[in-house]
This record gives structure tokens, sequence and C-alpha cells, in this order.
């Protein structure tokens, strides 16, 4: 498909700087497909869900991803690059999208922190579009906590390009149940759950469970190609435990459906489902792009974010509901000044042709 069909116009004062306080105090979008649009909030979630339904929550956990550094070479050259590590490929290695990459070459070292906070890396390998592998001089445990003292939190760009990342962004830009590190971006439809909601939740019988996909820093690269065909998508790590699977293939069994929370859980749900539906245990690196006419395969439901313009997740969510029916509801969330992005409020989606 031409990759402009997923194009609109978005002002500048729909995106949102800083998330709703509290966090389940946004606002959220029912979008039931052929039907009236409902204007909602996150707090109405359980009234659109049933007992033994079950949520399916991304607790991966955000890093200090985004690392400022100087090459230094024998010779004594030094050159200023900017790296936002995307994916860990070893204990001491990680993938990054670096700000400056033609100033490195394979060999090169580059000083991320000094003094006490000194953390330095060797380039390994150079790839596509400003990607370098990295070989830090620590690993584990130990090269975690020198990227907690000397990196920041990868803000998207449409929030950095307007101020700093600030204390509050430590907090905020981290789901309450976030567990297993390695993402340098939020699962941001989980921003909005607090304990109150899962109270609520509780109550109404409504099951969740918990699955890993580390988000990369791919998830904010434009697609550059004109037709959806050519856009190479950006591996990310994730994993389904066995535990998880068999809950999931009994439930629906027993009838209850399978809701998605975040494009994340969506994406890593349909790389570990068969093709009749039955969930796997699955453990790898998943580059699933998800465009109109995609089946899909384990997903009845989808609470997300409003997505950006000519986005790989404006397209799922146009191919999970439909490309008119999306265009119809990002054009009611503008007019009626629902939050985009990140910190942005919610929508609550189902799928082309469904009972709901």
């Amino acid at each position: 498909m031409r990759v402009d069909a997923f194009d609109f116009d978005l002002p500048d004062t729909s995106i949102a700087l800083r998330p709703a306080v509290p966090r389940d105090s946004a606002r959220m979008l029912v979008v039931r497909p052929g039907e009236e649009l409902l204007d909602r909030g996150v707090l109405d979630l359980p009234r659109f869900l049933k007992a033994g339904d079950v949520l399916v929550f991304n607790d991966t956990k955000v890093i200090p991803a985004q690392l400022e550094g100087e090459r230094v070479r024998s010779d004594g050259a030094r050159a200023q690059v900017g790296a936002t590590l995307h994916m860990r490929t070893g204990p001491d290695r990680w993938k990054a999208f670096v700000r400056g990459a033609k100033k490195l070459k394979a060999g090169d070292a580059v000083d991320f922190g000094t003094g006490d906070h000194a953390l330095s890396a060797q380039v390994v390998t150079k790839g596509l579009e400003g990607e370098v592998e990295f070989q830090f001089d620590r690993a584990g445990g130990d090269l975690d906590a020198a990227l907690a003292l000397v990196g920041h939190v990868p803000l998207p760009p449409y929030i950095a390009s307007k101020r700093d990342e600030d204390e509050r962004d430590r907090q905020d830009y981290q789901t309450i149940y976030a567990r297993e590190k390695g993402a340098v971006a939020a699962p941001t439809a989980g921003l909005h759950f607090t304990d109150r909601l899962f109270a609520a939740l509780d109550e109404a019988g409504i099951e969740r469970r918990f699955v890993t996909l580390h988000v990369g820093a791919g998830t904010f690269l434009p697609v550059k190609a004109d037709d959806t065909a050519e856009h190479r998508m950006h591996s990310e790590i994730g994993h389904v435990d066995a535990e998880t699977a068999a809950f999931l293939n009994d439930a629906i069994a027993r009838g209850g459906r399978v809701v998605a929370v975040g494009t994340t859980s969506l994406r890593l749900l349909e790389s570990a489902a068969n093709e009749d539906g039955t969930i796997e245990a699955w453990s790898g690196a998943t580059d699933i792009f998800i465009t109109p006419g995609y089946r899909f395969r384990a997903i009845d439901a989808l609470m997300t974010n409003f997505h950006l313009p000519r986005s790989t997740l404006f397209m799922l969510v146009s191919a999970f509901s439909g490309l008119e029916t999306m265009r119809g509801a990002y054009a009611h969330a503008i007019e009626s000044g629902y939050r985009f992005y990140s910190y942005g409020d919610a929508c609550l989606l189902f799928p082309q042709g469904a009972d709901t």
C-alpha cells in the first residue's frame, strides 16, 4: 500500500508533553467499526470487558539508553557523538542509533562518561542508517549500573524537541508494573494503569498476564519508503513463557477474549501465535510488520495510544479496525481535543467484523 494513505494532519497542540495526573484520568476513545464512537475515560475500561477476558501487558522496563560521548583515537582526534541504545546483543554489547555515525569506524573508542562515572565502548560494526554495534568495557549488571548513572531517558523525538528530559520522566515514562530491564521506549498504553484501575479490573473478574518485548528506538523511525512493501522493520527482542501461553489458550477455550495492552503486546502475541490462533511459548527477535490485509490470529481487542501519521503503528491499528474507521476516529479525536502520542490519551479498539 502507499504510505501516504496513512497520512493525516496533526496540530502541534495535540501532542502531550506530560501525562495525565493521575495516570488513569486520561480519556479513552472506544472504537467499534460500524458503530458510533464513544468518548469515555480509562477508568471506564472494565465496562467494555467481561469476566474471563484477559488483559496482556508488556512488562519491559525502560533503561536510560540515551548517551552522549566523545570519540577518541590514538592520534588524539576527538569528535562528539550521541547514541541511543536499541537492542542488547550480548552481556557487554548493544546496537545503537548514533548521531554522528559518519565520524566512527570499526575499532574506534568512545567515552560516554569520565571520572567516577567512566564508561567507554569500542565500535564493533557499523550498519545502515546510523546503526552501530558497541562493545562496552563492562558487562551484565555492572553495565546496567553504569548506564543508570550516565544515561538519560530517551524521550520520543516529538517531546525531546520541545523540552528537556527531567527527573519526573524517570517515573512518568515507566509503567507501574515494569520489571524486565531492556526497553528504550515505554509500552505507552500501559502508562495509564494504576493500582486503582487494577483493583476495578479484579473486581470485574478480568484477568491479567504479562509478556516481555523490549521496545527499541526503531519504533520512532519514520517510514521513508513510498510503499509499505519496501519498508524494513527493526527487530525487537521478547518472550512469552509457557505458563502464560497455556493460561491464554485456556482462557480462549473458555470463551474469554485476549485484549492486548499496547501494540508491543499485540506484535509479540501475534509472533507467538500459530495459524489456528494457539499461542505458543516463544522467545527471540521479531520484526513483524502489520498492515491492512493482515489476518490477526490471537487478539480480540487492543488498548493503545494515538500514533504518528505515516507510522507503522498507525498502519497496525488500521489493519486491526480498518483504515477508514481509524481515519475517522483520529479526525474525531483531533477535533475533540484528545492528547496524542506517548504521554497522551488512549483508545480501545475492536476489530472489523467483531461481535462486541
